[in-house]
Order: C-alpha cells, then structure tokens, then sequence
C-alpha cells in the first residue's frame, strides 16, 4: 500500500508556483499555470527570429510583445492548405470581375437606363472590377512577388511597385465602394423617405462622386505615407493593419464600422418613412406608383445585402490578431488549436469580400440587359437597322424615298421620363 501511495503521489502533476500569496489560485487550464507565472516567450518556428543582417527589420519587429521576431513568408498559418486557399481565392475573384464587368459595360450601353437612385450600384461594381483585378494580379505574380521580403513576410513598406498596385486595387477602391454604399443608402432615403425624383437627386451626383473618392485617396496616401503597407500571410496580397494593431484599428476597423453605422442609419430612416407613405401611394392607384413602391423597396433590400460582407471581414483580422497574441507565448504551441474554425473564417471572409461584386450584377440580370445586348450585337455585325432602338422605345423603319423627293421629317423629341422608372 505504501508502495502505491507512492507511485500515485509521484504520478500526480506538481502544483505551479505562485510567487505572490496573494493572488487567486492558477487556473489548470491556463497555458502559462504549469510554468508559473514568469512565462519566458520566446520567438519559436515558423516565427524567424531577426538578427543584424536583416537590415530594415532589425529592432523594428515585433510579434505578439516579442521583439525581434517576424512572421515567414509562408507557413505562418494554415501551411497545409495554403494551395486551396489560393485556389478557393482565384475562382470568386474571377467570378467578381466577370459579374461586375458585366454591370459596367451594360451601363455603358445604356448610361439612361441607371439613374439615380441606383446609379451607386454601378459605381460599387466598377470598384469590385478593380478589386477583382488586385486578386488576379496576385495570383498572376505569385505571393513571393507582392507580400514577401525574401524570407519574411513584408511588414510596415510603400513598395515595391507591385505591392503598391495591388493595394491600391484591394484596399482603395474596397473603401471606395464602401462609401459608394453610404452614397447608396443616402440617395435611397432620398428618393423613399423624402420623395425626391431622379433629377433632384442627380444634382448632387458630384457631391456623391467627390465624397466617395476623396476619402479613399486620403486614407491610401496616409497608408503609404506612414509606410504601414504590409503582406497578408494568407491570402499573400500587400493590404494594411496585417502585422499592426494600431493601423488594422485606424484604417481598416474604424472607417468600415463608421460607413456601415452611417449607411444603416439612413437605410432605417428610409425604411421608416416608406412604410408611413405606402397607404398614400397605394390611394394614387396608378401602375406607376406600384413600380416605384416596388423599385424602392427592392433597393431597399439590396443595400442590406451588398453590406454583409462586412461582418466576416470584421471578423477575420480581430481573431487572427488573437490567435497570434495566444499562441506566441505558449511554450510548446499547439499548430492545430482550433485552426479549424480560423481557416473557416478566413475562407468566408475571402468569399464575402467578393461576393458584393458578384451580386451586384444580380441588378441588372433582366430582360432588358438581353435587349442591350442583342441591340448592341446586331448594330456591330449586322447591316439593316432594327425596328426598335434599345435608347428609343418608339418603331422606327428606314422608308425608302424616291428621287428627287426630301427625305421624311425627323421622329419629334421624346417625353421626359422620370428616371427612378427607367429600371422597372
């Protein structure tokens, strides 16, 4: 028995040491109880610790309070699956850019067909088209071109050139569509909760295009000039607040819950408003106002959807700055902790940054863009005219005249069509 009790009490774990009597008991389940209190944290593979002859990193780089110590160009996180990350990156990035290309060229096509209020759409996705384009650079180049410094990964640059381009893709116009969207949100208020017609709203269109330019210009010139452009160890792109609490804060947390609490308190006003003024509208009895109740309420609801994006994007950056400050000073890390649910968001956070560029060609799958097109088509390969204009709505047919007699009066100038019916 004696034996035994000695074999049990030597099989048990020592209690840790406390140098404070003071303190509350260790919980067991802390990483730093079993090595007490004094945890030494030290810089520990795939992490790269820094030393004289890199240049420009050295005393400059920390990682989760350690000095000294970089992230590596890859392997960082989620080493197994990088290849089908980048895959799953390239097939929606690709998606995105067809999808909001074809948005574009069809408002091209037909520049009266998208008035205000919706005339945001178009401009969110000629900003997914660039955004698109950042993605397809990278994996055109490769990550060791755009977010990797030799064997680390890039930290606090403003070069080399085609890490700048590709921020400037990603994270410019991304900031300008999420302005386009605030712009979106106001101008539907505008036209649901205050009645404005097409034209009145038109008016401000440069205010519309100043603002949402402006401010992407100025946080993208501030980025560079503090040199806070840095390599995504993921996706392998050059964005910023990567390998910065501070810059993630200021530019990247901060304008994009500033746009969406702007955006949604006018989305709720106008929800508000419209809903006071359907049973006056719904009075009027007239097709008209049917199509318009219907059209407002259908931007109504696509504004809410184009911002879910957010969420997830939110959500990425805040738990991979988490998971670095836990698991650094573990002193036997666990690589596989609960990398599961952080490669799930990172793949969500992927799809839904680009999404919004595919469901904005979601607006203009109808009808109409088939008759832009074939429109279009026919006027390029084809040599008699068609009996009606896709820009003119009234028959029109080439009447053959004979000699000598003038040629038959011009059609008279169409009506003033107000132009929130345009879309319906």
């Amino acid at each position: 028995m004696d034996v035994n009790n000695t074999q049990q009490s030597s099989s048990k774990t020592p209690e840790p040491l406390s140098s404070d009597p003071t303190l509350p008991p260790a919980d067991p389940d802390s990483p730093s109880s079993t090595f007490g209190i004094e945890c030494d944290c030290k810089c520990r593979k795939p992490l790269v610790t820094l030393t004289e002859a890199d240049q420009g990193y050295y005393n400059r780089v920390h990682t989760g309070g350690v000095d000294n110590c970089a992230l590596p160009c890859e392997g960082a996180f989620f080493a197994d699956r990088s290849q089908l990350a980048t895959v799953w990156m390239g097939i929606w990035s690709i998606l995105c850019a067809a999808s909001s290309t074809l948005t574009v060229l069809t408002f091209l096509l037909d520049t009266r067909r998208f008035s205000y209020p919706e005339r945001p759409i178009v401009m969110m996705s000629a900003c997914y088209m660039m955004v698109s384009a950042g993605y397809i650079l990278r994996l055109a180049v490769g990550r060791d071109a755009i977010a990797c410094d030799g064997r680390l990964l890039r930290y606090g640059s403003t070069g080399p050139w085609l890490c700048t381009v590709v921020f400037l893709l990603t994270y410019l116009f991304g900031m300008a569509s999420c302005v386009w969207w605030v712009m979106l949100c106001v101008a539907w208020f505008l036209a649901a909760g205050l009645k404005w017609g097409s034209e009145a709203i038109a008016k401000y269109s440069e205010v519309f295009h100043g603002i949402a330019w402006l401010l992407p210009i100025v946080q993208f010139i501030l980025a560079l000039t503090f040199s806070l452009v840095d390599g995504d160890p993921i996706s392998g792109i050059c964005s910023v607040g990567n390998t910065s609490l501070t810059a993630l804060q200021v530019f990247v947390l901060a304008p994009m819950v500033t746009y969406l609490l702007l955006g949604s308190a006018f989305l709720l006003t106008g929800f508000v408003a419209l809903f006071r003024i359907r049973s006056v509208i719904k009075q009027q009895a007239c097709a008209k106002t049917y199509k318009l109740e219907k059209l407002m309420i259908r931007i109504g609801i696509f504004s809410i959807l184009l911002r879910g994006d957010r969420l997830p994007f939110l959500r990425s950056p805040a738990a991979r700055g988490l998971a670095e400050r836990q698991n650094l000073p573990l002193p036997r890390p666990e690589p596989g902790a609960g990398s599961g649910a952080r490669y799930g968001v990172f793949m969500l956070r992927q799809f839904m940054q680009l999404a919004v560029g595919i469901t904005s060609g979601v607006w203009v799958w109808s009808g109409k863009t088939l008759h832009t097109w074939r429109s279009f088509f026919y006027r390029l390969f084809c040599c008699q005219p068609r009996a009606m204009h896709s820009a003119d709505p009234r028959p029109y047919y080439k009447f053959n005249v004979a000699p000598g007699h003038p040629p038959l009066p011009p059609l008279p100038p169409l009506p003033p069509m107000p132009g929130h019916m345009s879309q319906v």
